[in-house]
């Protein structure tokens, strides 16, 4: 299927949002507590990413002209540990029936290409660090776990993330 990389617009915010709702419930399950998941609100949760796009954010969307399968967020890193040339990969999610066919490859090189752009010389990532299906995704690329970890912690709700760094 033919996809079409595009940076998101308004009318895309709820897409985006059925894909990161469809994206944590299929991809997390096992990993987070049931009740989280099933809690995700793609009505609660639409206004945010109305209002990211709207005042700017980076958010790239693969089209194929019917309906977006997947999304990239991205931006200059936000960890004070690492050079301010340094991009990050903020959100990679694509529509659990669209795994496997390229379309999260897609989007992560396009938004690399846009980090290279604007100047940045290195890249990094957060994901679960019980994720393996991420973690394979990332290591098939090139990416390489740099020992760095952190714990969110959100009501209800504690993440676990491990580090990347494209090399």
């Amino acid at each position: 299927m033919p996809m079409l990389v595009r940076a998101a617009t308004a009318a895309d915010a709820h897409a985006v949002t059925e894909t990161h709702v469809t994206g944590w419930q299929s991809g997390y399950r096992g990993l987070l507590p049931d009740a989280y998941l099933d809690a995700l609100s793609v009505e609660d949760r639409t206004p945010g990413w109305a209002r990211a796009i709207a005042d700017g954010a980076q958010v790239l969307v693969a089209d194929d002209g019917e309906r977006v399968h997947g999304f990239v967020t991205f931006g200059t890193t936000r960890d004070a540990d690492l050079p301010a040339c340094t991009g990050e990969v903020q959100a990679l999610y694509v529509r659990p029936g669209t795994w496997g066919r390229g379309v999260g490859g897609s989007l992560l090189d396009c938004a690399l290409t846009r980090l290279a752009e604007a100047g940045c010389e290195h890249h990094a990532l957060w994901t679960l660090k019980t994720n393996l299906r991420a973690r394979r995704f990332y290591e098939r690329r090139g990416w390489r776990a740099d020992g760095r970890e952190k714990t969110e912690r959100r009501p209800g709700l504690v993440l676990h993330e491990v580090r990347y760094r494209l090399p």
